[in-house]
């Protein structure tokens, strides 16, 4: 009895428990619901805000000091949290400049010597203050000259006005129940814009002096064409949620980082030349092919039999040059440029040795297609890389590298050319890589060899990497010329795979290079005669090879490269070439009817990833080229193909892009750029420090998809800019050589120089006449010699 009695209050006491842990689960879900209710009505509040006129504490125009410490004239609009500034009164879209945060921001009065009062609005912790889109979602602001980070500088025309200003902006900066809820949206507020502003006798301002005020500093229509570096303004978010239309604000899903898994199934061909030994059944299809070229025909538009496909995409054996990519972690933290360029150079050849077993082709990507995966580092770091078709033809492949964590990125366009010229064939890869080490700005850029196949016709079909190359970094002055060589017609094995190169600085050579890029290369320093291994393809070197993570298949996109080419890889991996080359057809297929369809509706292909710029070069959309930020910053990870940094605390990204790198180009170099549609190659940039007081600017960023016309108009201007300083270097040199001149003319006495006591030459007179009275006494002295000697 005594035990049934204790296995009853055993199964209350379980009952209890299982009620209690249930009524948790209950209140976990109602309060994950409330969650989101709130979410959703915060995000409904502010957009009421944003849209409503009637929401308006203060408007009026305001003086804005840039970057350029000149003033631009703007309409700034305060409402409850938020400060927007547009270019011109009727705040359109197309008018908008930025939107200021108010949330974290303080505001003081700034002492200023010219007329007027002015007030600074800044983050006490220098954090950006800006909105990553304006009040209907806009991503590229209107342009005026680049305006700061952390701060802003604001000139109001009398000091009542710019105490209301100050006013104004405390009752925004600290009243956050101003947030009107969407059923008041009829409700009368205050609205300054509409009221004098209240003066005193002894800061009272007529009309015709606030007009004069502006007017003698006016500078809302041309403000970038005094600010020759002025650029696009507009902020790239890196929020976790999509964009979406303003009725569906509150349906906003997060991001949600894509999954990825280990891949370690790697081959490696064997030490040498890269061989293959075809079939006999193969060597007639050889011929077919054959059949259809003529020597030096373009093959890119020649299907190739599937048994000399490797079982993966092109954009995937592009990946191949960064399983070593902790090499160039190792250069970002070098303070040596000269030991900078060895490891990017080590880096460059570590790229090469992995290789398939024979003689194996890529497969030509589907236009659309793309590839991602990413490389983990031994502290915890991660290199990702994303890769998209962005060109059929001709086939253009784009990619984009980033490891913010460890300083470095990569972006790089590659044209696809092949030749062929009887019994050998060329495939040379077109295209510069752009290599930016963040931390210290240098920009490394780099080509690709050429790889030669021969023994088409008759002899072994073979394989081999040819050609010069080039490692360039102009902000240092250091270069690494490197050449490929093909192994002669008598040579042996010693003469196959051989890499020679020097690096430079300037036209000094600092080291020489030598040896095979798949066995071993030895440097040799010139100037203390020491030779070390640059490169050693061991079993240690493959043992620290980074691990590659790929997305699961199954979890992939349809575009995806291992997806796209599934059933053609598994057709070859069980060595069923008639099912390969049917599959590979249907692909080939789609690819032409999709060609055909949008040429009927007159829509070219847009790449979903990258956008070509207006130096004809494809860049990334999302590129982020900030330095890692150690107190802000906490890791890299990729949504959606998009790479984001995760942070502590929420603020808004600069991307400082491509186009903002080329503020200071050359002008030699602006007149060999390209227009957009030409794809063919990429041009070299210089990243020169700009010195300013200030914090850097987000008007200074460009976002990938601004209008080229403006973009234009900037380079324009910058060449002219470029023209003036050319000018006065000039004029500088020239009087240089004056004072050169000077400096070795005849020191006088009273300091002055006159005409009339210079001969040819510049000789004074007074030292004519000395020297001819010496002569004479000379030669006096010399008869009256040989008289007493005769």
């Amino acid at each position: 009895m005594f035990l049934k009695f204790l296995n009853v209050c055993r199964n209350c006491r379980q009952s209890a428990a299982d009620a209690a842990k249930l009524n948790r689960k209950q209140s976990y879900k109602a309060q994950r619901k409330n969650y989101r209710r709130e979410k959703k009505r915060v995000a409904s509040e502010l957009m009421n805000s944003l849209q409503d006129p009637a929401v308006i504490v203060l408007a009026d125009w305001l003086k804005v000091r840039g970057t350029l410490k000149s003033w631009t004239k703007l309409w700034c609009v305060l409402k409850p949290g938020l400060l927007l500034i547009y270019k011109s009164q009727k705040t359109k879209s197309s008018h908008w400049v930025g939107t200021v945060m108010l949330t974290s921001c303080q505001v003081i009065e700034r002492p200023s010597k010219k007329d007027g009062f002015c007030f600074k609005l800044f983050h006490p912790l220098d954090q950006p203050i800006w909105a990553p889109r304006g009040p209907d979602k806009e991503t590229i602001g209107a342009v005026v000259q680049p305006l700061p980070t952390a701060y802003l500088i604001f000139r109001a025309p009398s000091q009542a006005a710019g105490k209301c200003w100050m006013d104004a902006l405390e009752l925004s900066l600290r009243c956050s129940a101003l947030l009107l809820r969407s059923n008041s949206t009829n409700t009368p507020s205050s609205n300054y814009a509409e009221e004098p502003l209240p003066v005193s006798d002894e800061t009272q301002w007529s009309e015709a002096d606030y007009e004069k005020h502006f007017n003698d500093h006016d500078l809302d229509a041309d403000s970038q064409n005094e600010a020759p570096n002025a650029a696009m303004s507009g902020l790239e978010s890196d929020s976790e949620s999509e964009p979406a239309h303003e009725d569906d604000v509150a349906e906003q899903i997060p991001c949600e980082e894509t999954t990825y898994v280990p891949f370690q199934e790697e081959e490696f061909g064997e030490q040498g030349e890269q061989v293959e030994e075809l079939a006999e059944e193969n060597k007639s299809l050889i011929w077919c092919i054959v059949k259809q070229v003529r020597p030096g025909m373009d093959l890119s538009k020649v299907v190739l039999p599937t048994f000399i496909l490797e079982p993966r995409s092109f954009l995937d054996k592009l990946s191949d040059s960064y399983y070593h990519a902790d090499l160039l972690s190792r250069a970002v933290h070098e303070d040596d440029a000269y030991t900078r360029m060895k490891f990017v150079v080590q880096w460059y050849l570590s790229g090469f040795y992995k290789k398939p077993k024979g003689l194996k082709k890529p497969y030509n990507p589907i236009l659309g297609e793309t590839f991602r995966c990413y490389w983990q580092h031994p502290n915890g770091s991660r290199t990702f890389y994303i890769a998209e078709q962005v060109s059929h033809h001709p086939p253009v492949s784009a990619f984009y590298v980033t490891n913010r964590e460890d300083g470095f990125s990569i972006s790089c366009s590659i044209l696809a050319k092949s030749k062929f010229y009887g019994n050998s064939t060329s495939a040379v890869l077109e295209g510069m890589a752009t290599m930016t080490l963040l931390p210290r700005g240098e920009i490394y850029t780099a080509t690709t060899p050429y790889a030669h196949c021969k023994g088409i016709l008759m002899g072994t079909l073979s394989m081999e990497l040819g050609g010069k190359i080039n490692i360039e970094c102009e902000n240092t002055g250091y270069k690494t010329e490197l050449e490929f060589k093909l192994k002669p017609f008598l040579g042996g094995s010693d003469t196959i795979n051989v890499v020679v190169g020097k690096i430079k600085l300037g036209k000094e050579t600092l080291a020489t290079i030598n040896g095979h890029w798949d066995k071993e290369l030895r440097l040799k320093d010139l100037k203390t005669g020491e030779e070390s291994v640059l490169l050693k393809v061991d079993a240690e070197m493959r043992s620290k090879r980074l691990i590659r993570h790929v997305v699961p298949l199954e979890k992939q996109l349809p575009t995806e490269s291992q997806r796209l080419w599934s059933l053609v890889s598994d057709a070859i991996a069980r060595e069923d070439q008639v099912a390969a080359t049917e599959q590979k057809t249907v692909l080939e297929e789609n690819q032409r009817a999709a060609a055909k369809s949008r040429l009927q509706n007159d829509q070219p292909h847009v790449p979903a990833l990258f956008e070509l710029n207006a130096y004809g070069e494809w860049i990334y959309k999302y590129a982020d080229l900030r330095p890692w930020d150690v107190r802000n910053d906490l890791r890299q990870y990729e949504c959606d193909y998009k790479v984001l940094t995760e942070t502590r605390n929420k603020t808004v990204p600069i991307v400082l892009g491509t186009e903002l790198l080329r503020s200071n180009i050359d002008p030699g170099v602006h007149s060999t750029r390209r227009l957009p549609s030409d794809t063919t190659k990429v041009s070299k940039t210089k990243n020169k420090p700009v010195d300013s007081d200030s914090s850097p600017s987000p008007h200074g960023a460009v976002k990938r998809g601004s209008n080229t016309s403006a973009i234009r108009q900037l380079a324009l201007a910058i060449d002219q800019m470029n023209a003036t300083l050319a000018n006065h270097s000039k004029q500088l040199n020239d009087i240089t050589n004056r004072l050169e001149r000077i400096q070795f003319a005849p020191n006088l006495r009273n300091g002055s120089i006159n005409s009339n006591d210079l001969i040819g030459g510049g000789v004074s007179i007074s030292t004519v006449v000395k020297s001819l009275l010496y002569a004479l006494i000379g030669l006096t002295f010399s008869v009256i010699l040989r008289w007493f000697f005769k």
